[in-house]
């Protein structure tokens, strides 16, 4: 096993990833760490229109084309690794053995912190269902009685990423992410999901709006740093500092 620092992304369509966090998954990786994504659904049913517009498209075609496109953005951004669960989508719905599936994978990986989505959203009540199943399936990574004798999880950070319609979702970011170096990665990471090609203009907007604010956070006009391209995220749990 590798001794680098390590990540967990939490996504609960195969394309979330990319749009929301692939700055960061590729920015990280940069740095030494490994990434591993874990797709909960293809997203087959209810963010392949695009797909199923096309004449005879099955399900099982549809999920075969989402997965080639999530791979391939994995690859652009440089992830470590990618699984999928397959729970489907609309509704997605983990059963207690794709649970503790999900739990074993967090064990092995031990993400030094880990990225899901926001904790409410009236669009895709599949995103906030993905975010509740990482902080369960994080608590139960952290029980010295579940499978005794292996590795338990510590106590990783789980940020939010950001929700399509922040306003609509009570996400409040308290930390941006300067991706202005890999952005060109995010990109071709973002052209990887044609099923969804409506979605990369927004993507690109929204990461020059965080570069914005990332800007004004870092000193401003008094010498903020010239970040053209950001992440935002919320932190759910506390973190532990030795000064500010």
């Amino acid at each position: 096993m590798s001794d680098n620092k390590t990540v967990l992304v939490i996504s609960a369509h195969s394309a979330d990833f990319v749009w929301r966090c692939g700055g960061a998954i590729a920015l990280h990786q940069e740095r030494g760490y490994d990434v591993t994504i874990a797709c909960l659904s293809y997203g087959e049913r209810g963010e392949s229109a695009k797909l199923w517009k096309q004449g005879g498209m099955t399900l099982d075609q549809v999920k075969a084309a989402r997965r080639k496109e999530a791979e391939a953005a994995a690859a652009a951004l440089g992830a470590h690794d990618i699984q999928f669960l397959d729970a489907g989508d609309y509704p997605l719905e983990l059963d207690r053995d794709k649970k503790f599936a999900l739990v074993d994978l967090i064990r092995q990986v031990q993400p030094t912190f880990m990225l899901s989505h926001s904790m409410y959203d009236p669009y895709n009540t599949d995103h906030m269902y993905a975010t509740k199943v990482a902080m369960e399936c994080r608590m139960i990574a952290q029980a010295w009685g579940h499978n005794p004798g292996e590795k338990v999880l510590g106590a990783p950070q789980l940020y939010l990423f950001e929700p399509h319609q922040t306003e609509q979702m009570g996400w409040k970011p308290d930390v941006f992410l300067d991706i202005t170096s890999v952005w060109d990665k995010k990109w071709a990471a973002i052209q990887c999901m044609q099923g969804q090609e409506h979605l990369w203009t927004f993507y690109e907007n929204v990461a020059e709006n965080r570069g914005n604010h990332f800007r004004r956070n870092s000193g401003g006009q008094a010498g903020g740093r010239a970040a053209k391209y950001a992440e935002g995220f919320q932190s759910v749990y506390p973190r532990t500092v030795d000064e500010l």
